[in-house]
Formats: structure tokens, C-alpha cells, sequence
């Protein structure tokens, strides 16, 4: 087992960054509550307003229109909900509609009843089945209510871009309020067109390197809201009640600048990504990377190894020192078919090997990385012919 650590899985969660780390010491060191009005509530509440900004800032939107929320399944949760109100007027939304190959915080449909959530499929690379979309929103019945779309913009496992515009303009033609997943794009590639395309966008700090516990809804507006899933004292203009979580908003904001910042580096990343991918055809020609055909995001890789389980792979290279996984880290830590995979028609039961690497990631960590690959090939090239 090796001693060094090499971290690949930043899809999962992204180390933290110094520059979040200081922010939120010097957070934790205060005294205040952001909701107070003397001097150190004042103070709590500038570092609060300080990370609503630069959030803002990584999606090209604007600052009021950014809720703070727990995290991104919690702004999910609350997105999806089919009670919404435009100003003082209620507003309903009878179906849901999402992708096959989302999240499961979209999959399980929020506050939707299941009978109201409806899966689309999906191609062979993960992208969005439009036509199967169209559809459905022609046939959508609007004297029940209104339709809401959610889907990924990224996919959290391949790595694959929806094609957001497409996706916005059949919502836009038959009157549906457009939600994208932004967890996975945030900081690997740019969003200021993206709030143009959507109407909400979800973040999650620790994806882009910021704590824990912080995520964030970002309007197109504020002219319409869904009903508060944590009601109380009214903080967040009474979309989320709750003392604010000063330490990981502030953190979540430093993050976000430094992010923002990172992206003009994610051409080496994708050279890294190639480099890696390379390797892994030339050591097993018969593997297959999950959504190479797509636009996918520069950092991710999803690749199936033949005649190898995802979790064999995944243990071997644990006790080489080097953390990947075995799809989404989203399952309380359970290794399963992907849900992902399914929906493109590949074979789940196999699974697949994600490496996501940052812009930290290190062009000699992936060397030692084709290492470890060329090592594994070989064993197994040696158990085949013994046998």
C-alpha cells in the first residue's frame, strides 16, 4: 500500500482551498449574529453579503437574487415543489419532468408527489432525449398547472454537457420554469450564459472547493420563488429561515472568486484528462469511456474496464494511493449498479471507474496514475495467460 496520497475525486468533493479555509477562521473567530443590528451583527452580516456577491459573480448573476441554502440537495428540495408564488400571487405547477441521468436530489422528484415526476430518457452519450422532451410538453396539460423542468448541466458521473440552450428554448415555447443543476459545471466551466438559458441555477460549495454544508439557488429574477421549505425567523428575504451559517457562506464565497478564477486553467486539465484516457485505451483496448463522444467537462473521466468491477478497480487503486470512485459519492458511500449508465443503455452491472481531477491536479500525478494502470494491465495480461 502506498503511503502518498494522490486525490482524483474532486467530483465528490474538492479539497478545500486555503483561501476558503482563512475566511472562515477569521468567521468563526467573530462574534455575531448576522441577523443582529449592532456592530458585530453588522460585521457577521458584510461577510455573508461579501460571499452572496462573489457567488453571484461564478454564475454571471446578480447578488440579490442568490439564496443561501444548506446545501445543494436542500436547494434542490426546495426548488422542487409545485406551490410557487410570483410577487404575492400563487402560482402551481402540476408535473415535473427530469432527466433520466440526473441527480437523485432530482430524481426523487423534492416535494412532488411520484405520480407527478416524470423521467426522460437519454442518448448513448447521457445527453437529453429532446424530442422525447418536446413531447411532453406538448401533451402537458396547463389547466392542471404549470410544467417545471430540472435537469443536470453537467452529469455528475460522465462528466457530459446537456445542451442547456436547446433545452431552454422547448421550456421557453411552452411555458415551463427551467431548472439546471450547476453542482457539478460550477468552476470547470464558465456559467455567465447559463443563467441567461435557465431561470434557476443550484451551486454547492464544496464541489468548487469551499466547506461543507453550504449550497445556493440563483434566480434569472426574483419575481418568482417557490414556498419556503425551512420556515421561522425570515432570514434570506423568507425564502430559507435560519441563522445563517456565517463560517461556510464566507467560505463558500471564497471558494467561488477562487474558482471563478481557476477556470482559465481547465485547458490543462482537459490535456491532463486526454493524457489519462490515452493510457487507458492503450493498456485495455477494449475499455470504454462513458460519454466520450459528447462535450463533456474538461476534469471528468468515466471508464469501464473489461472483464474488471468497478469496485475491484477501485480498491486496487485505493491501495496504490490514488483516490477515485466507483461512480457517484452520492449513495451514503454504497457501490451499485449506476443509474447513470442504465439510462444511457451501457452495462451498469460492470460499473465504472470516475477520475475527476482539479486545477490543482498535478501533470506528474497523473503519470504516477498511467503507472499504476500499466502495473494493473500487466497483472492481469499475466493471470489471463496463466490461465
Amino acid at each position: 500500500m502506498s503511503n502518498t496520497r494522490i486525490y482524483l475525486d474532486h467530483n465528490a468533493s474538492a479539497p478545500l482551498r486555503g483561501d476558503a479555509l482563512r475566511v472562515m477562521i477569521d468567521a468563526l473567530q467573530a462574534v455575531g449574529n448576522a441577523s443582529s443590528v449592532h456592530g458585530e451583527g453588522r460585521s457577521a452580516r458584510r461577510m455573508v453579503e461579501r460571499a452572496r456577491q462573489q457567488v453571484a459573480a461564478l454564475a454571471g448573476a446578480r447578488a440579490e437574487h442568490v439564496t443561501f441554502t444548506s446545501g445543494a440537495t436542500e436547494a434542490a428540495t426546495m426548488l422542487l415543489t409545485s406551490e410557487w408564488v410570483m410577487g404575492r400571487a400563487p402560482l402551481h405547477f402540476s408535473q415535473l419532468y427530469v432527466c433520466a441521468a440526473d441527480h437523485p436530489c432530482l430524481l426523487s422528484g423534492g416535494r412532488f408527489a411520484r405520480d407527478q415526476v416524470h423521467e426522460l430518457p437519454v442518448d448513448n452519450q447521457g445527453r437529453l432525449d429532446l424530442e422525447a422532451l418536446k413531447e411532453r410538453l406538448a401533451g402537458h396539460d396547463k389547466a392542471k398547472g404549470l410544467p417545471l423542468v430540472a435537469v443536470h448541466l453537467a452529469n455528475n458521473e460522465t462528466g457530459v454537457l446537456q445542451p442547456v440552450s436547446e433545452i431552454s428554448r422547448l421550456a421557453r415555447e411552452h411555458g415551463a420554469t427551467l431548472i439546471l443543476d450547476a453542482v457539478q459545471a460550477a468552476g470547470r466551466i464558465p456559467l455567465v450564459d447559463t443563467i441567461g438559458n435557465a431561470d434557476f441555477l443550484i451551486l454547492s460549495s464544496h464541489k468548487i472547493g469551499g466547506p461543507q454544508g453550504a449550497g445556493a439557488i440563483i434566480g434569472a429574477s426574483d419575481l418568482m420563488m417557490p414556498r419556503p421549505l425551512v420556515r421561522g425567523g425570515g432570514q434570506e428575504k423568507g425564502h430559507r429561515a435560519g441563522t445563517e451559517n456565517v463560517a461556510a457562506i464566507a467560505g463558500f464565497g471564497a471558494a467561488a472568486e477562487a474558482a471563478a478564477a481557476d477556470i482559465g486553467l481547465m485547458g490543462e486539465v482537459e490535456h491532463m484528462r486526454d493524457r489519462l484516457e490515452a493510457a487507458v485505451l492503450r493498456h485495455f483496448p477494449a475499455a470504454r469511456i462513458h460519454g466520450r463522444g459528447s462535450n463533456r467537462l474538461p476534469n471528468t473521466s468515466f471508464f469501464t474496464l473489461p472483464d474488471v468491477k468497478a469496485e475491484t478497480a477501485q480498491i486496487a487503486f485505493d491501495l496504490e494511493g490514488f483516490a477515485v470512485s466507483a461512480g457517484s459519492a452520492c449513495s451514503s458511500g454504497k457501490v451499485g449498479p449506476s443509474h447513470v449508465l442504465r439510462a444511457m443503455g451501457a452495462d451498469a452491472e460492470a460499473g465504472a471507474i470516475r477520475v475527476s481531477l482539479g486545477a490543482a491536479t498535478k501533470d506528474e500525478e497523473i503519470g504516477k496514475f498511467i503507472t499504476v494502470l500499466e502495473r494493473f494491465a500487466r497483472r492481469r495480461n499475466a493471470k489471463e495467460t496463466a490461465a
